[in-house]
């Protein structure tokens, strides 16, 4: 039966002792981890979030009450213990911090009983996911989460000191705010006060910060919770958490600077991984050409090589259309992969399918110097060699090629090469390659919508010298924008801003909106502007991805106390729920049943 505490007060936590506390009385306190009856001996591991302690009771030393109540200890029974550290008579359990020693009870006090949980609580489990998120609060208890979580509240912590340290202020700004539907979709809130009308929740805190700049504020950060009603990846949450930052009277270099500074200092507090300053930089135009994706992973080569030049002379009707309606032929080296069995070589060719490429070529150079393609009957002697030349092809080497335009080439080879690269354990979780990508695009053509829309949003400045190009050009002009990229993920972006009236208007007329529109929708900013803006810029990081990838996990959900499945329902909670009527007619609204 579960009893209280009666006075006792803990004094460590389980995987705080050590050697040094021999000899000293301790109260602990934590979950029956595993109760192993060994007759005469009964050995309890005591589990907290700081780690596992063993506690050893042993007839003949104590009370007979004691053993007894050891013996009938269960799983995720919550017990308080008062006793002796003392040397491990066993063997030393390296795998523990506490694996030197135990403890000697004088005191068992069962605070709460437990049923027998849904799936064992242990680290790496192989529960499925769905159960295990319905009972997130025992998946909780694993300490490969909780370490994730203690890591997260980590990188928040330091990166509120470091921040505050450069003179940063931490401003909250409102959840509840004007729906902009420029972006992705909004999650909107209907007002009891204002029938009809609805607030949107934030895909991030973006106009705000930039008043406060207007404001005079100069530095602010905030750790954002952001909402966006998007189909769900691995990666992706219908809320999630930013660190959101801007500054006033800054250009590209002072943001650059100050944030490779933090994720230096969160990656050696933390990770103890020294990240060497200055972080490389690369153009949007270079890590497309180079790697077929605006978030590169740079730990491997493989890179794309264009050899259009090289084939547009060439016989093999595929690379000769591509090149005719303005595309691309580029190709890349599997190095050490010539001898791939056809039917892999076929698995690759329907990867590529779902990336957009019609096919792939590609050429397997044997170790005995023949040669296997898919089209080497359409190629001369020469051209054959002149192409294998060109991507520094070897005997052993596997070259696959694509041809398109240039969006789908770069995609399908983007993706592949990241595919092959983990076909061939390249990716190695405890390398840390950062790279910055800058000179965006500033606008990119929607077909759906049969106009520009803005690659980053509408606020971000053009550099001044492609300005020129503004109405002749507009997919010329290149976006004074700059993302943060991490073994191929992108954990943060941000960019100057407009912050003069004329460029702003300009911006609104290249995206299709008319004066009227540009100020129903963002009237308050366009305001704010007339009376005296500094120059400002900004950046925010995914905080859940981050910490995602510094934890070595492959999805969010194991770095988000509670997080959403992919329809974004709550399998715990069963939210969204159904609300009742009178809540809806207080909303004037009502639900009704779809029609097939």
């Amino acid at each position: 039966m579960a009893e209280s505490m009666q006075g006792l007060k803990r004094t460590y936590r389980c995987g705080e002792l050590s050697v040094a506390n021999i000899g000293e009385t301790v109260t602990v306190m934590g979950w029956v981890q595993k109760n192993r009856n060994k007759g005469g001996l009964v050995f309890v591991d005591v589990r907290d979030r700081s780690g596992i302690v063993q506690v050893v009771f042993e007839e003949g030393k104590m009370d007979e009450e004691l053993i007894s109540r050891a013996a009938s200890l269960r799983s995720e029974y919550v017990v308080a213990i008062v006793g002796r550290v003392e040397k491990r008579s066993g063997a030393v359990n390296t795998n523990l911090l506490t694996g030197e020693i135990e403890v000697i009870p004088s005191k068992l006090r069962i605070l709460s009983e437990s049923e027998t949980p849904p799936f064992p609580i242990e680290e790496n489990s192989r529960t499925k996911e769905e159960l295990r998120l319905k009972y997130r609060y025992l998946d909780l208890r694993r300490p490969d989460l909780q370490r994730n979580l203690m890591m997260r509240s980590q990188v928040a912590t330091l990166t509120r000191q470091f921040l505050s340290k450069e003179g940063f202020l931490e401003i909250e700004t409102p959840v509840l705010g004007k729906s902009t539907p420029e972006g992705a979709r909004d999650y909107l809130v209907p007002s009891r006060i204002h029938p009809g009308s609805f607030y949107g929740l934030p895909q991030s805190p973006q106009l705000y910060k930039q008043l406060l700049m207007c404001s005079g504020y100069d530095r602010y950060f905030q750790i954002a919770k952001c909402f966006r009603d998007e189909d769900l990846r691995a990666d992706r949450q219908p809320e999630f958490t930013q660190i959101d930052m801007e500054l006033s009277f800054v250009d590209v270099d002072d943001v650059i600077d100050v944030n490779e500074r933090l994720l230096a200092e969160l990656f050696r507090e933390i990770l103890g991984v020294e990240v060497s300053l200055p972080i490389p930089r690369m153009t949007w135009q270079e890590a497309m050409d180079r790697f077929g994706s605006d978030k590169p992973d740079i730990r491997f080569g493989m890179e794309l090589t264009n050899v259009t030049e090289v084939v547009k002379d060439c016989e093999f009707v595929v690379f000769r259309t591509a090149i005719e309606n303005g595309g691309t032929v580029r190709g890349i080296n599997a190095k050490g992969q010539g001898a791939m069995p056809r039917k892999k070589i076929d698995k690759l060719v329907s990867f590529a399918k779902d990336f957009g490429a019609k096919g792939l070529a590609y050429i397997a150079l044997q170790e005995d110097g023949t040669i296997k393609s898919s089209f080497a009957k359409f190629m001369s002697e020469e051209e054959m060699q002149s192409l294998i030349h060109a991507m520094n092809g070897e005997p052993g080497d596997l070259l696959l090629f694509a041809a398109d335009k240039n969006k789908v080439v770069w995609d399908v080879l983007g993706n592949l090469r990241l595919e092959l690269a983990k076909q061939m354990e390249l990716l190695h979780p405890e390398e840390y390659k950062f790279i910055w990508i800058t000179e965006f695009p500033l606008l990119e053509w929607s077909e759906e919508q049969g106009r520009y829309t803005a690659m980053h949003h509408p606020f971000t400045m053009p550099m001044e010298e492609d300005l020129k190009w503004i109405d002749s050009d507009p997919g010329k002009v290149r976006a004074k924008a700059y993302d943060i990229v991490l073994n191929g993920n992108e954990i943060g972006g941000g960019s100057v801003r407009i912050h003069q009236n004329d460029i702003q208007e300009k911006m609104f007329e290249v995206l299709g909106f008319t004066k009227e529109e540009a100020y129903e929708q963002f009237g308050f900013l366009l305001e704010a502007f007339k009376y005296g803006v500094p120059p400002h810029a900004g950046l925010a990081y995914g905080l859940d991805r981050m910490v995602m990838l510094m934890a070595k996990e492959d999805s969010i959900r194991d770095v988000i106390a509670f997080p959403k499945v992919k329809d974004a329902s709550c399998l715990m909670t069963e939210a969204p729920g159904v609300v009742d009527d009178k809540q809806l007619a207080e909303l004037g609204l009502e639900t009704r049943e779809e029609k097939e």
